[in-house]
């Protein structure tokens, strides 16, 4: 898919599910065209590309931990199966639809769609074993007509065995943790995780726990209804939080729930309390869950911001790279002029050729630019190969190429122009923030004014 195609697509999604950012996308076209004139972007790579445009949510957890039946709870339909025992092996994306029926694409529906968050996961699957290409053994897409998945993404884990296919799904499960707005990690209340669970719940712990957005994660301690048979809840909760503060979790949001649908409380003055607790974290989890929304198109809209920032501070240091490219480039040239010159002119002196003139004039030239496109790669290779930053490489990869005349390597960066293009950007990205801030603003007035 091709930028300008993605543009379009993007256009007509988002005009459905979230319109606010539409007009967002335009100048991600105008922040892709400076990048790509720089040569930090390719002619089909975009910027769009590099951030999700729908809210993620991710539901992780081992299995029984009753991540699927919140899932259905939350959508008012029953799109996950359910029970005691691992029932889904796959990483489902949970998309909306406006067909009636529940529609199930296999995992290379999402590899391939540069819309969707596991675009090109494949190669990073290949990559732990090649033999393994099967994507479709990972992941699957399931479309979901319900206003509660409209405008945003849900991800569910599925329940997986520590030995079984490990490396992959830990690369996917980090892979999530790092693109989703929001994590929701369920614990089973019941017992602690078993044997064969122990080292992937530590990984996703510890995963989230070191990640530098570590805000986003929420801990839910879930069918708390099972064991708090006696009254004992706070207890239980304490006891778990103690056992995972072991693990580094000192701090963060913890919550504990159930399915209320399938308890069997016998005593009704525990039965009451369970439910206010319950009742309560849900509602806070829920709120967490329909503000992502919000969250995600400020973070789309502050992300042009900080692309363009990048930008004007990259270009110094790419500019100075240039300079030390054309300058050795220089100095290497009339290093060869001096010798190849001087080589050719001793031999036309010393070989007595007709037309010797014009032939040791072309060999001179043939020779010299043998040497120099030779040298000038040489050169480009070594120099690239020093520079840490990624985006930097590209671009001087790229203006130092055989092709490219090295006198004129950096005279393209006019930073004056640029920084007014790119300072315009910021701007129209400050500019669409307000009108978010007003939108917002507006909403919650017409809602405490409707609640009056």
């Amino acid at each position: 898919m091709t930028p300008k195609e993605r543009y379009i697509k993007l256009k007509e999604h988002l005009a459905e599910e979230n319109p606010l950012l539409v007009e967002v996308i335009d100048r991600y076209r105008d922040l892709d065209t400076i990048a790509r004139s720089i040569g930090f972007l390719d002619k089909n790579e975009t910027y769009t590309a590099s951030i999700s445009w729908w809210p993620l949510i991710a539901i992780l957890g081992t299995f029984s931990a009753g991540k699927s039946s919140f899932i259905n709870e939350y959508l008012g339909k029953k799109v996950q199966n359910t029970g005691n025992q691992a029932v889904d092996d796959k990483f489902t994306v949970i998309c909306y639809s406006k067909n009636e029926e529940i529609t199930t694409l296999p995992g290379v529906a999402l590899d391939a769609d540069p819309r969707f968050p596991f675009y090109n996961i494949s190669t990073q699957i290949e990559k732990l074993d090649p033999n393994d290409k099967n994507i479709n053994r990972y992941l699957q897409l399931k479309a979901v007509k319900s206003d509660k998945i409209k405008g945003k993404i849900l991800i569910d884990s599925p329940g997986f065995d520590a030995d079984v296919q490990r490396d992959a799904i830990l690369r996917i499960t980090s892979h999530i943790i790092d693109l989703s707005d929001l994590v929701l990690i369920f614990f089973d209340a019941r017992h602690p995780e078993p044997g064969a669970m122990r080292d992937t719940l530590n990984h996703l712990v510890q995963t989230a726990i070191t990640h530098t957005d570590a805000d986003k994660v929420l801990y839910i301690l879930n069918q708390i209804d099972t064991c708090a048979k006696e009254d004992n809840l706070e207890e239980i909760i304490g006891a778990w939080q103690r056992a995972l503060s072991q693990k580094g979790i000192v701090s963060g949001k913890f919550y504990a729930i159930y399915n209320e649908s399938l308890a069997h409380i016998e005593d009704p003055e525990l039965a009451q309390r369970l439910k206010k607790k319950k009742d309560e974290d849900l509602s806070a989890i829920t709120e967490k869950m329909e503000k992502v929304i919000i969250d995600r198109a400020y973070r789309i809209a502050k992300n042009i911001e900080t692309r363009a920032k990048e930008i004007i501070e990259q270009i110094e240091p790419l500019k100075e790279k240039l300079s030390t490219f054309k300058i050795t480039m220089l100095v290497i040239d009339i290093v060869l002029i001096v010798i190849v010159g001087g080589i050719s002119y001793y031999l036309a002196n010393i070989i007595d050729f007709s037309y010797s003139n014009y032939l040791f004039i072309f060999l001179f030239f043939l020779i010299f630019l043998t040497a120099h496109f030779k040298l000038k790669s040489v050169i480009s290779s070594y120099m690239s190969k020093k520079i840490e930053n990624s985006t930097i490489k590209k671009a001087f990869i790229k203006h130092t190429r055989w092709v490219k005349p090295y006198l004129l390597a950096g005279s393209f960066l006019n930073r004056k122009k640029i920084e007014e293009k790119l300072s315009s950007l910021i701007n129209a990205s400050k500019h669409f923030i307000q009108k978010l801030n007003d939108q917002y603003i507006n909403l919650k007035k017409e809602e405490h004014i409707t609640e009056a």
